[in-house]
């Protein structure tokens, strides 16, 4: 995969692209990833690359004559051209999955008070991170990346992306290291009992009761086995005994 990322800020990259698991998978050589000024393609002395909106209003957009410029040089006949905008719903792990099987991506980092419309006509999807407002598109540029490059076949091990929150529509269930004990919590006893149908069934009713607590718009979108039903009943008539 390649992904080539049109900023006005090269140096915010810097430290993303070299550190953890995202410079292993670039080190491995499974992701490409090139990072371009925006300001190279104006073609004025003083490198503008915004200007006042038309018809008022506070703040500047950036020029779509010079991002076109900016596409059109750094992208190939597949490449698919994502813009950080708040037009989009929600960038979601099913984004992640789908943008992850491409073979180029140019995203276009969003800055000042927005980007001239006409941008539209260039671009394949507006993304967003979530319904707020940041100083510029880079850091929802390095979201997108890193959620999508750590999908890639051998980025990381294939087992740790099994049962990750959202993979099967849940959250993921709680999990526990050493100490046994600590400051008087102790682990769950079944996950220690080596009964390993136990343990399936506990993390599935975990991963369930924390769905429901913290995000059951997610369970609304599910689609329940008869096993998943019975653990949530369950749940519902716990969680209402505590109360």
């Amino acid at each position: 995969m390649k992904i080539t990322v049109l900023t006005l800020f090269k140096e915010q990259f810097d430290s993303f692209l070299n550190t953890s698991i995202i410079k292993r998978i670039i080190e491995k050589g499974l992701v490409e990833v090139k990072v371009v000024d925006i300001r190279d393609y104006s073609l004025d002395v003083h490198r503008h690359v915004d200007d006042t909106p038309y018809g008022g209003g506070a703040g500047m957009l950036m020029k779509v004559d010079v991002l076109d410029r900016a596409i059109k040089d750094n992208r190939s006949p597949n490449s698919y051209v994502l813009l950080t905008s708040p037009k989009a719903k929600p960038f979601i792990q099913e984004d992640a999955y789908r943008l992850s099987k491409m073979d180029d991506i140019v995203i276009i980092c969003g800055h000042y008070e927005g980007v001239d419309a006409r941008i539209d006509k260039y671009i394949d999807e507006n993304i967003s991170i979530g319904d707020y407002v940041l100083t510029g598109g880079e850091l929802a540029a390095m979201v997108v990346m890193d959620s999508l490059m750590r999908l890639i076949d051998d980025g990381i091990n294939a087992d740790s992306l099994k049962e990750e929150s959202y993979t099967n529509g849940l959250l993921e269930y709680p999990q526990y290291t050493r100490p046994y004990e600590y400051d008087g919590q102790e682990v769950p006893f079944v996950l220690t009992n080596g009964n390993h149908e136990e343990i399936r069934k506990y993390n599935l009713k975990m991963s369930l009761r924390d769905t429901y607590l913290y995000r059951k718009d997610l369970l609304d979108k599910k689609e329940l086995n008869d096993e998943e039903k019975e653990l949530l009943k369950e749940i519902i008539n716990e969680l209402k005994q505590e109360n």
